[in-house]
């Protein structure tokens, strides 16, 4: 019941998401910043009930800032040189590189 739930909360926030990119084009960019997911993810961890865990994924989600930073500026860029499907793959995929580097440079130093 507990993942049912936690789907659900995904679902309405991605149908808003999609009704709100029919009325402009500003709030679908801010909705993915609400922390839907973050809250979805410490629920999960916060169940265990160890509050170093939960600390841990706080941390994980700060340092993911700079990688989604990366997605949306290559989303930017891309998209005045490649259809938007692939502009957010190519966007997916310096997400990853940027999430690879901040989560394996530190363990390769």
């Amino acid at each position: 019941m507990d993942v049912i739930w936690k789907g659900l909360i995904g679902g309405v926030v991605t149908a808003l998401i999609v009704l709100a990119s029919k009325r402009g084009n500003v709030l679908p960019g801010i909705l993915p910043l609400a922390p839907t997911f973050a809250v979805i993810a410490l629920l999960a961890v916060g169940s265990k009930g160890e509050a170093g865990a939960f600390r841990q994924a706080c941390l994980a989600g700060v340092k993911t800032i700079p990688a989604y930073l990366v997605f949306l500026g290559s989303c930017y860029f891309l998209i005045d040189r490649l259809d938007y499907r692939w502009a957010i793959l190519g966007g997916l995929a310096a997400w990853l590189a940027a999430a690879l580097m901040i989560f394996l440079a530190p363990k390769a130093l």
